[in-house]
């Protein structure tokens, strides 16, 4: 929950759209309880009978977020709530179920406010999920630390301190305890961008830094105080707040919370009860005459007599008769317009000041220092230092067949992108030739660049080094997206490459990553896996800049081939000018210029009085030769004649 009231939606606006590449080779700190509570409903909705979905969860994101998204995550657990949160937490039960809490509860409240109350466990079952998880993390080589309290304080602090770069939770009160930069809701498999908080935004945008939404909790209720002061929301919080600058807020309430009035000058040790009203301090603004036909300065007797200056007619006609809403902008309504809307905000402070005083305990100190304190890790739980170790594939394999009933090649294969980004990011650090991912494949070559999600990634091609044959008789073909039953790699040092088929349930495809496709060529097996561009880059810079060298060439292929044709259709379109030698034409210009060069070539001369249509009835039949009618004799005197 975080701060009370819809705090998330009053900074919504300042949100940036991340994409999965802005985690890239960045520290993130994780709240592991909400990545318990997230979401396992939902899974338990489509797949009652679903095992452990914390832990099924759990293990996908994490490798999601270290292999695709390539961070590097930091798990924090919580520790013991306090008893302000116990409190606030007994009271959101008993009010959202309706049951009046007891009285023995409501009589130790009565009789001593300031005594704290008894520390309430953790629900067992919840806490049974917490250990399966860091269990699981552990294998997984992750760093998990245990805070003293709320693990979105722990997260806030390595966040403020600098050892990790953003914290992943949903609890607003994140900002309260420190943090710089929170992102709020993130799921690896989906298109959309993540909601990212930066506090520089914030500050930015509507002037709010980490003192004054300690203020603004004290005023709407958190997790610690469900109720908060009667009468304040977010929006008439943020108004008093911004009264007031980051260092003084909390002075500043200190002092109403004992009566005194910060606003007035001279009335700094006045209680607030005593205290003159600011109408009757303030000098009345006296406001000259106005016509009431106008609404300008000056009566309507004098305007009907001389006009108005501000109408600007004559004075025969009067003056101009004033629209509806009209506002008067003389200077003497201008300052009587300001005088009364100083005199309602003082009023208003006044009973916002007296609404404070009036609350006992105000500010609650307790909670003020759970907000700023700086010392929220555990140190006798675990170590405070944030290693990434190799993950302990044997040691998962047998844990999640027991809580999953997952088969072994299952989990190795998913594993697989996780063992090459490692591979990778040994490869770029010290490169080293005998160096084998998983001790079975090495880097053979870079296939094409493929986009997912909005981001790129290199298809990578892996060759098996030791030789063999994927053993059974399943398909060639590579697994494809959406397949129930996957190709199965068992990568293990111990057992002989083998494949197997697992029914894999599609109850729920919720951050599970993608599966490296299996390939098979003759006596040699392949892999393909999704990698980081940077990272392959890095890790294998002449391979890499084969692959770019050859990219580059077919693109300037494409160019020069898109460019001829371009220039094929524009003189196909315009055909002056002599026409390029290699280009085919299309059907009409082909027997347009055979047409053409027909014509000429067999061109007769035009008769005198032969028209077109004439020649065009000649060339379909040829001409009647009307002489042969004739009478000889006739035809021997046109002849001679």
């Amino acid at each position: 929950m975080g701060v009370g009231g819809s705090f998330w939606d009053l900074l919504k606006p300042y949100a940036r759209q991340e994409g999965p590449g802005y985690l890239r080779g960045r520290r993130v700190a994780v709240d592991l309880s909400f990545w318990i509570v997230s979401h396992s409903t939902a899974i338990r909705a489509r797949s009652p009978h679903a095992r452990r979905p914390h832990v099924r969860n759990t293990f996908f994101r994490t490798l999601s977020l270290f292999a695709k998204m390539g961070a590097f995550p930091v798990f924090v657990v919580d520790g013991e709530p306090s008893p302000l949160k116990s409190q606030a937490r007994a009271a959101r039960f008993f009010r959202g179920s309706g049951v009046d809490p007891p009285a023995s509860s409501s009589a130790e409240a009565e009789g001593d406010a300031s005594a704290p109350a008894p520390v309430k466990a953790r629900n067992a079952m919840f806490t049974r999920c917490v250990k399966d998880c860091v269990e699981l993390l552990t294998n997984l080589g992750m760093p998990v630390l245990w805070a003293k309290g709320e693990a979105e304080a722990l997260c806030a602090q390595l966040n403020n301190e600098g050892q990790v770069d953003a914290c992943i939770t949903s609890d607003s009160d994140a900002f309260l305890f420190g943090a710089k930069t929170v992102i709020k809701v993130m799921r690896s498999n989906c298109k959309e961008p993540f909601e990212c908080y930066n506090i520089a935004d914030i500050e930015s945008g509507i002037g709010l830094k980490r003192k004054q939404m300690v203020a603004m909790a004290l005023l709407i209720g958190s997790d610690h105080d469900l109720h908060g002061v009667p009468g304040f929301g977010v929006e008439t919080a943020l108004r008093f707040v911004r009264l007031f600058d980051e260092d003084q807020i909390l002075d500043k309430l200190h002092e109403i919370g004992k009566g005194i009035y910060p606003f007035l000058e001279g009335f700094d040790k006045a209680h607030v009860d005593d205290l003159p009203s600011p109408s009757t301090q303030s000098p009345s603004v006296a406001r000259s005459p106005h016509c009431s036909h106008c609404g300008h300065p000056g009566s309507k007797k004098n305007h009907s007599k001389t006009g108005c200056n501000y109408c600007l007619v004559d004075s025969l006609e009067f003056c101009m008769e004033k629209p509806a809403g009209f506002v008067c902008e003389c200077p003497s309504c201008e300052k009587a317009r300001d005088l009364k809307a100083q005199r309602r905000h003082e009023n208003w402070q006044i009973k916002v000041c007296k609404r404070l005083a009036a609350e006992t305990n105000f500010p609650n100190e307790e909670i003020i220092k759970l907000y700023l304190s700086d010392d929220n890790l555990d140190r006798e739980s675990a170590d405070p230092k944030l290693e990434w170790t190799e993950p302990k594939v044997d040691d998962l394999v047998d844990l999640l067949t027991y809580m999953q009933n997952w088969e072994p090649s299952y989990v190795r294969q998913h594993m697989l992108p996780m063992l090459s980004t490692i591979y990778l990011r040994k490869m770029a650090s010290s490169p080293c030739k005998s160096l084998l991912l998983c001790d079975q494949y090495e880097f053979h070559s870079i296939q094409r660049i493929k986009i997912k999600y909005g981001h790129s990634y290199y298809l990578v091609k892996w060759k098996r080094a030791t030789g063999g044959i994927v053993s059974g008789g399943a398909s060639h073909k590579p697994e494809l997206d959406g397949e129930s039953r996957a190709e199965v790699v068992v990568l293990d040092d111990d057992e002989e490459e083998e494949e197997a088929t697992v029914n894999i349930e599609s109850s729920d495809s919720l951050d599970e990553p993608d599966l490296p496709q299996v390939l098979r060529d003759d006596d040699q097996v392949f892999l393909l896996t999704d990698e980081d561009i940077q990272l392959v880059n890095a890790a294998f810079p002449n391979d890499a800049w084969r692959f770019q060298e050859a990219q580059r060439l077919k693109d300037a292929k494409s160019r020069s081939r898109k460019s001829k044709l371009s220039l094929a259709e524009s003189m196909l379109e315009t055909p002056k000018g002599p026409r390029p030698s290699g280009v085919q034409l299309s059907i009409k210009e082909f027997y347009r210029s055979k047409k053409a060069a027909g014509d000429e070539a067999g061109k007769k001369p035009v008769v005198e009085g032969e028209t077109s249509s004439s020649r065009a009835g000649s060339r379909r039949s040829p001409p009647v030769d009307l002489t042969k009618r004739m009478p000889k004799s006739l035809r021997r005197r046109l002849l001679f004649d």
